[in-house]
């Protein structure tokens, strides 16, 4: 089977109003954005695209690509990817730009990794993102699961992208999750510096940068990714990218914002895909390894090709 991906992700709520099919996108009560016709995909309904959706509900893994219209989904589900949660559907953060369920979220699920590495199997795929919700409320903050899930899949011989919280930049934390093996560490800084108050929850800029400057130092292959179109100018972007190259970042995405409900950040502006050309020239200009810059770019679009940079990283490595 060629290489495929399938990402276990955030869900926000099923009313998100972004769906690839409408055309307006709401900032505020009273002013709407018109959706730009670069943001516009058409979603198919069968194919590989149901055979995806049914396989993840069987075994009790909720997609959210789905629920949310992912951009993406008429070319991740047709490959083979797909978008589900672990660690819960609760968030102990409240992120202004997010639309998952904050509070007190249940308690772990001690089957998940059998269930996630099931998943995996049945696919047929050789690589594999896994995302979480922010934990908080545990003692580790999830990063002993995390490890368990981790080592769950790499015993089906399956490569794992860790796209994990920031555990509050705690080292030990960190290497918890780094020495379960996930091929790539990825934490995403979400915003430039000045929006990071006004954007996330509890998160801070430089704590991001020293949670993806500890686990390089441990020997991670790191990534990290950001959202434009929040308010943020075309210098703050630059220097967002030369901060995540000095921490050690291999590979970095950058996407569209689109506002998921009327409580949520508003878009401030859609980003023309010329503009995200001038920010995928200048982070290859810092030695990224990997960029990816466009209006649909979501954290793990086209992770397969984030996978073989890595593996070329680390066989050069040893």
């Amino acid at each position: 089977m060629e290489d495929t991906a399938i990402w276990f992700g955030l869900a926000p709520k099923p009313d998100m109003p972004y769906s690839c099919s409408g055309v307006e996108v709401t900032v505020n009560r009273h002013k709407t954005l018109r959706k730009p016709e670069w943001l516009r995909v058409k979603i198919p309904g069968d194919g590989r695209f149901a055979e995806i959706r049914r396989l993840l509900r069987s075994l009790d893994l909720p997609t959210v690509c789905f629920e949310a219209a992912c951009p993406n989904r008429a070319e991740c589900w047709s490959e083979g990817h797909a978008t589900v949660m672990i660690l819960g559907d609760v968030c102990t953060r409240s992120c202004a730009f997010c639309n998952v369920k904050s509070g007190r979220p249940a308690e772990t699920d001690p089957d998940e990794p059998d269930r996630v590495a099931e998943a995996v199997r049945l696919m047929g795929i050789r690589h594999v993102v896994i995302t979480s919700v922010t934990r908080d409320d545990l003692p580790d903050e999830g990063a002993g699961h995390w490890a368990k899930v981790i080592r769950a899949v790499n015993e089906t011989g399956v490569t794992v992208e860790a796209l994990v919280p920031d555990f509050h930049a705690k080292a030990h934390l960190i290497k918890t999750v780094t020495d379960a093996a996930p091929l790539i560490y990825s934490h995403n800084i979400e915003t430039v510096r000045r929006l990071t108050p006004s954007v996330r929850s509890v998160a801070d800029y430089d704590m991001s940068l020293k949670a993806l400057k500890t686990a390089a130092s441990l020997g991670a292959y790191t990534k990290s990714g950001l959202m434009v179109g929040l308010g943020e100018t075309k210098e703050e972007v630059l220097d967002t990218l030369r901060d995540l190259r000095s921490a050690g970042v291999k590979v970095v995405t950058l996407g569209q914002y689109l506002q998921p409900t009327r409580q949520n950040h508003p878009v401030h502006r859609y980003v023309t895909p010329e503009e995200f050309d001038l920010y995928a020239a200048h982070a290859r200009e810092l030695g990224f390894d990997g960029v990816e810059s466009a209006p649909l770019v979501r954290s793990s679009y086209h992770a397969t090709r984030h996978r073989d940079l890595a593996l070329t990283h680390r066989a050069a490595s040893r």
